[in-house]
């Protein structure tokens, strides 16, 4: 059976409802980005949206996409790093109870997390602080750490750090796996570029981009985008919100549109997208049906508050899939 490991930042989301984007402006979050953030930021959010409706889950991109996985049957793994707190037990347990073996390395630095500043129209804020997950460094893994694994997927959020992914990408290449990045967020496309493309094109297979990252990464709208990332690795997908997705392989290209949603929380789609996908990827599928897949479990994911769903939802996403 195909196994697929997943490594990135390690932490543990706060979705946090706002009743209107004053707070966005009170605390200078540009609306629909990730902001790195230092321990007393993320203390100052926390406490400024202290009476707001909040729930935890075990987070960070890569992190959503492997629990989807593991929800679909498929072996997972997780690489990352905790603190030696209540939060890094809860990561832990609730990767556990998702299905991921988890492979966390422990440190003294408290537990990252991500408040996420849901406002009403369901758009996204993040404010995170990596914490521990910043401390992650290469010779936090070795040649026997993608043993037996045939995927990696890795989150954009740790291209920041030059090294580390680097030397995850080119042991995973060195152990037969092929490599899945998520691009992430748009400002982290815009702030390593260069490093970005060099990485893409010696190392990548799969690379999954929304319009604004896409645009980012190449300076074009989406299918002229798609078009340029298809020349520099096996398998490029561009996600158009309500449009649904673009994909090209080669001379391959597939639009695939989105499923009947209610959305009241977008946090994760873009995560889970990717699950469906690389799901449809190791099980043979034509690209078509793997963003099919992909777009059946973002369109569900929007429909709740986090990134977790219950058991009957995640039965409904199964039949759905099967269904393909």
């Amino acid at each position: 059976m195909v196994r697929i490991m997943a490594m990135g930042n390690a932490l543990v989301d706060i979705m946090t409802m706002l009743p209107d984007d004053k707070v966005l402006e009170t605390l200078g979050l540009p609306k629909g980005s990730m902001q790195l953030v230092d321990f007393d930021t993320s203390s100052k959010v926390q406490k400024l949206t202290d009476g707001f409706e909040k729930s935890l889950a075990s987070g960070g991109s890569a992190a959503n996409t492997i629990r989807s996985l593991a929800k679909l049957g498929i072996k997972t793994g997780y690489l990352g790093k905790i603190g030696k707190d209540k939060m890094g037990n809860f990561f832990a347990e609730d990767m556990k109870k998702t299905g991921v073996l988890p492979s966390l390395i422990k440190t003294d630095t408290p537990t990252g997390c991500a408040v996420a500043l849901v406002s009403k129209d369901s758009e996204r804020t993040f404010a995170t602080y990596l914490g521990a997950a910043a401390e992650m460094s290469p010779d936090d893994i070795s040649e026997v750490t993608f043993a037996g694994y045939d995927i990696l997927h890795i989150e954009g959020y740790l291209i920041f750090n030059n090294d580390l992914i680097e030397k995850a990408v080119s042991l995973a290449k060195e152990n037969g796996l092929k490599v899945s990045l998520d691009l992430a967020s748009y400002n982290v496309v815009d702030a390593n570029l260069e490093f970005l493309k060099y990485l893409v094109d010696k190392y990548v297979d799969i690379l999954f981009a929304n319009e604004e990252e896409a645009r980012a990464f190449t300076g074009e709208e989406p299918l002229k985008a798609l078009e340029m990332m298809s020349g520099i690795c096996d398998i490029a997908v561009v996600k158009v919100g309500e449009e649904g997705s673009y994909v090209k392989r080669g001379k391959e290209f597939y639009k695939a549109g989105v499923i009947k949603a209610k959305p009241i929380d977008s946090t994760g789609a873009g995560d889970d997208y990717a699950a469906g996908f690389l799901y449809g990827l190791v099980s043979n599928w034509t690209l078509d049906k793997c963003a099919k897949a992909g777009a059946i479990i973002a369109g569900n994911v929007i429909e709740v508050i986090g990134t977790t769903m219950d058991e009957k939802r995640w039965d409904n996403i199964k039949k759905g899939i099967a269904g393909l």
